[in-house]
C-alpha cells in the first residue's frame, strides 16, 4: 500500500474543469492506454497517486509523436506514468525525470527497470532547486508536475536550460477552478499554491519573450514557448 498520498489527497485535482459529459467524451472515446502504461493507470487510480488523466496523455501521446523531442527533462516523476508515455511516444529521445520523494521513487525505479525497454530516462533523486542548478543540458521539452507553488521558484532555472523554440508545460494549474476566485474564498491550507500560480500567470502569460496558452485539459496545462534567449523571468 502507498502511503504518500491519503484517500483525501489531491482534492483540486478530482474537480472537472469541463462538463462531466465532455469529460466522460474525451476519456470514452480517446486512444486508451495500453500495456504497462495501462497497469500503471490502474495502480495510480487504485492508490489514489497523481498522474496525469487520460484526456491529457492522450494529447501527450500526439504531442510527442509530432514534436519527437531529443531531449526532455521532467520535475515531478511520481510513479514514472508519464516519463514512460513519452518515451513510448518519443523512442529517440533521452528523458531526465526529477524527483525528491523516496516512496515515489522506489516505485519509479521498479517500474522504469521493467518498462523502460530502451534505456531512455535518468532519475536524479533530490529537490529541483538543488538539481536544476547543476544540470549542463539543454532540453527542447520540459514537463512540470510537481508542488504548484514552486512552479515559479523552478521556473527561471528551466528556462535556462531550455533551447529557444522549446517548450514546457506545467500540469494543474487551475486547481479545480480555484484560480479564478479571489484568495478570500480559498481554504487558508491551499492559499500557498494559489499565489504561486498567480504569480507564475504574472510572470508569463504576456511576457514579450515567451509565447503562453492555456489549456482545460485534466486540471489545466500551462504550455509556454521559449522565443529568444532573452527569455528570463525577473526576480
Amino acid at each position: 500500500m502507498v502511503k504518500t498520498y491519503s484517500k483525501n489527497a489531491n482534492r483540486n485535482m478530482r474537480r472537472p474543469i469541463v462538463s462531466e459529459a465532455v469529460l466522460a467524451f474525451m476519456r470514452g472515446r480517446q486512444q486508451q492506454n495500453d500495456g504497462g502504461l495501462a497497469r500503471l493507470e490502474d495502480f495510480a487510480r487504485k492508490e489514489n497517486i497523481p498522474i496525469i488523466p487520460q484526456e491529457t496523455a492522450a494529447y501527450f501521446r500526439l504531442l510527442m509523436q509530432v514534436l519527437q523531442p531529443q531531449k526532455i527533462l521532467e520535475i515531478g516523476t511520481a510513479i514514472g506514468f508519464s516519463a514512460l508515455l513519452m518515451a513510448e511516444n518519443a523512442p529517440k529521445s533521452e528523458i531526465t525525470t526529477i524527483d525528491r520523494n523516496p516512496e515515489m521513487i522506489a516505485l519509479a525505479k521498479a517500474n522504469f527497470a521493467k518498462y523502460d525497454s530502451r534505456g531512455q530516462i535518468r532519475l536524479l533523486e533530490g529537490d529541483a532547486s538543488d538539481i536544476l542548478t547543476e544540470l549542463d543540458e539543454t532540453y527542447d521539452f520540459v514537463f512540470m508536475d510537481s508542488a504548484k507553488s514552486k512552479y515559479i521558484v523552478f521556473l527561471p532555472a528551466v528556462l535556462e536550460r531550455l533551447a529557444v523554440g522549446g517548450l514546457v508545460i506545467l500540469d494543474d494549474v487551475f486547481q479545480g477552478g480555484d484560480v479564478t476566485k479571489p484568495i478570500e474564498e480559498i481554504h487558508r491550507s491551499q492559499r500557498a499554491i494559489y499565489r504561486g500560480l498567480q504569480k507564475l500567470f504574472d510572470a508569463t502569460l504576456a511576457h514579450p519573450d515567451l509565447t503562453a496558452s492555456l489549456l482545460p485539459l485534466g486540471d489545466g496545462l500551462l504550455m509556454i514557448r521559449k522565443n529568444s534567449e532573452e527569455a528570463r523571468l525577473s526576480d
